[in-house]
């Protein structure tokens, strides 16, 4: 099982941009799945993006289309979030999870679940304020 890694998140402003990094360890992440979850507090996490293995399909929630792009590095085995023209709703805790297969759009994406990405990174705090 692949261990992976966050990091990139931080404070920023309104407008502003980050990119966050998924470092993997333990196996090489062409073969994954990526997928984006975020949750803000009080709040239930939720599903950001999805980057396929072998197709390179994505997905992304409906609040960040336009603004964030997934992809993936492999000779340095890591996945990137970039984000841009971050908002205070973008704030909360961000978690890279993956899985060794296609998954399903936008099903598998959408549901948070362990189940489908077996391999969650730690979590890295993003806060968009002024």
């Amino acid at each position: 099982q692949v261990q992976l890694v966050e990091s990139g998140g931080g404070l920023v402003q309104p407008g502003g941009s980050l990119r966050l990094s998924c470092a993997a360890a333990g196996a090489t992440l062409d073969a994954y799945s990526i997928a984006w979850f975020r949750q803000a507090p009080g709040k239930a996490r939720e599903g950001v993006s999805c980057l396929n293995a072998n197709d390179g399909r994505t997905y992304y929630t409906d609040s960040v289309k336009g603004r964030f792009t997934a992809s993936r590095d492999n000779a340095k085995n890591t996945a990137y979030l970039q984000m841009g023209s971050l908002k205070p709703e973008d704030t909360a805790v961000y978690y890279c999870a993956a899985v060794d297969r296609v998954v399903r759009m936008p099903t598998e994406c959408q549901r948070s679940r362990e189940q489908d990405f077996p391999s969650w990174g730690q979590g890295t705090q993003v806060t968009v304020s002024s």
